[in-house]
């Protein structure tokens, strides 16, 4: 049945009208066109390293400027065909992308998962859910969850207040803009504490707001956190 299955529907890719042989797969063309991070990354915000690197290391930014939370993994850059599936996973409805996207992030976080890690989502406002009709951050940590057998709670955080869009904003406005708007829903605050919590977010600019994630967190209990991101922004803004 699998066999009559794909030759009246035959795989195409993720990206284009090409036909592959492995279901929610990319083509030649559009993986070699999408940004993998395969480098050693920065162990704190998951940018590609330049130069001579090894794991652990950090980037400037990172050095310069400590993140809240202890480690970050990216699985590609914000680029290229990696910029614009997030952005029809994002704003196309294409929930179907979940599936794949949710494998790349679940390779590329691999290092940050500890027996006793708990992973969410980055929150969105409800007005935004009910525009979006989902959260591609929660879809994204159901498959990291389950790819790697890990405890999953989509309502561990929760964002009461309806802040304005980011894009376009500088590092300090994004900051000020996210500060104090996250919190730990009450049910959730016995499962987060003394937990290693795994955020989960599909793009990261500054780290605005995964910063603000991570702070409800630890004011929660949580013992650590780490982040991971589909796709992370070469330079920040």
């Amino acid at each position: 049945m699998q066999t009559l299955a794909k030759l009246i529907y035959p795989a195409q890719c993720l990206t284009c009208d090409e036909m592959i042989e492995v279901a929610r797969g990319l083509c030649p063309k559009c993986w070699s066109q999408t940004p993998f991070i395969v480098d050693p990354p920065c162990d704190a915000c998951g940018r590609p390293l330049i130069g001579e690197a090894q794991e652990g290391d950090l980037c400037d930014d990172c050095r310069a400027n400590p993140r809240l939370w202890d480690r970050g993994r990216a699985a590609m850059l914000y680029a290229g065909n990696g910029r614009a599936m997030v952005l029809r996973f994002k704003h196309g409805d294409r929930t179907d992308l979940a599936r794949s996207a949710g494998a790349w992030l679940a390779r590329a976080a691999e290092p940050l998962i500890c027996e006793d890690t708990l992973v969410a989502p980055v929150p969105l406002h409800w007005l935004r859910i009910v525009q979006r009709r989902y959260n591609q951050s929660a879809l994204l940590a159901a498959q990291v969850a389950k790819l790697h057998g890990l405890d999953y709670c989509p309502d561990l955080l929760r964002r009461p207040v309806a802040t304005r869009k980011l894009d376009g904003m500088t590092a300090d406005q994004r900051h000020e803009t996210v500060s104090g708007v996250i919190k730990v829903t009450p049910k959730r605050a016995k499962v987060i504490a003394g937990r290693h919590v795994l955020l989960i977010d599909d793009v990261m600019t500054t780290g605005a707001t995964l910063a603000q994630c991570t702070r409800a967190c630890l004011e929660a209990g949580a013992s650590h956190v780490s982040i991971a991101v589909l796709a992370r922004v070469a330079r920040e803004g």
